[in-house]
């Protein structure tokens, strides 16, 4: 891939609000033709209109990305329109928060299917272009969740673990073609819409608590990924910290987060159960932010998490020095 990503063609999924937004507005600064891809037609649309004020083409493609079908259509479209496909990036994904056995399978299977599945379906669509290119880079939005599963979102973190090595296992099967690059994204805890989509099975408020990642900085990641393509990247600081820290002390790291996040829902606020936009598009978050980084509430259980995960840090750091 050139430096400059002026007149290139980039596919986004996800792209009708939080970090698929922020990656459209970022790629169309830089020059760059999108098609989008999102579940909401209307909100697509219009995120497609502000990424034209650029001075690029911004096509909206209603799209699931569940249905493989679907996905088709989308790399079809955008190598019609513009000939072939430069950057494809899986950005789509739902979560939810409850008690395993109490939320129902199909909640779970959802969270899979939107994950998984959907970074699978966008994949094997794309795939097809780039092998008959020879070129080309396909980016996936995972998160640090996948190094280390916090409780009550179970599905969430098998999805999470298994886009990983999927991602890992397509990188394998594509060495022999070195112009087409496999990038993974792992964001630690994003101020996104993503907290009012997901679904809620606890009855209590969800409100992410500090350090809270602006969507911008994952979008600059991606950026920067397609311009100069490595395995991956991680966005803000509690994602690397807390793979280091897992991997030197897992039973330690696990202990400190799941005591701060059970804290935190023994004194959230109680909410409705809700499904969330897991079967169908939901009319509110079409913002780039959450709006979340703006509230205080749900900074004590961050915070103590941090506090706890310094502690395991310094705890593992000894433990090395000694066995050492």
């Amino acid at each position: 891939m050139p430096n400059s990503l002026r007149n290139t063609t980039v596919v986004i999924t996800g792209a009708s609000s939080g970090i698929g937004k922020a990656a459209a507005f970022a790629f169309a600064a830089q020059g760059a033709n999108l098609v989008l891809g999102a579940r909401r037609d209307e909100a697509l649309f219009e995120v497609a209109e502000e990424a034209q004020r650029y001075g690029v083409h911004a096509i909206a493609v209603p799209s699931d990305v569940t249905d493989l079908e679907d996905m088709r259509q989308l790399a079809s479209t955008a190598a019609q329109r513009f000939g072939g496909i430069d950057v494809w990036i899986n950005n789509a994904g739902i979560g939810l928060v409850g008690p395993f056995a109490d939320v129902p399978m199909e909640s779970h299977r959802q969270v899979v299917e939107t994950n998984l599945f959907g970074s699978m379906n966008g994949t094997h669509a794309v795939l097809p272009y780039f092998l008959d290119q020879q070129y080309g880079t396909l980016i996936t939005n995972i998160s640090f969740g996948a190094w280390i599963a916090p409780p009550f979102a179970a599905a969430y973190a098998a999805s999470k673990a298994g886009i990983e090595g999927f991602t890992q296992s397509i990188r394998l099967e594509l060495e022999d073609w070195p112009e087409i690059h496999v990038c993974d994204v792992f964001p630690a805890v994003i101020d996104t819409p993503g907290y009012q989509h997901g679904g809620n099975y606890m009855g209590k408020e969800l409100k992410p608590g500090s350090p809270l990642v602006a969507p911008e900085r994952v979008a600059d990641a991606m950026v920067g990924l397609a311009k100069h393509p490595r395995r991956g990247v991680t966005v803000g600081a509690m994602a690397p910290v807390t793979k280091f820290m897992h991997t030197l002390a897992p039973a330690l790291t696990e202990a400190v987060m799941s005591r701060a996040l059970k804290h935190y829902f023994r004194r959230a606020a109680p909410a409705p159960y809700t499904h969330g936009s897991l079967f169908e598009p939901i009319r509110q978050g079409t913002g780039t932010s959450g709006g979340y980084r703006r509230q205080t509430s749900g900074g004590n259980v961050r915070s103590l998490t941090l506090a706890g995960l310094a502690a395991v840090a310094s705890i593992a750091a000894v433990g090395a020095l000694v066995r050492r």
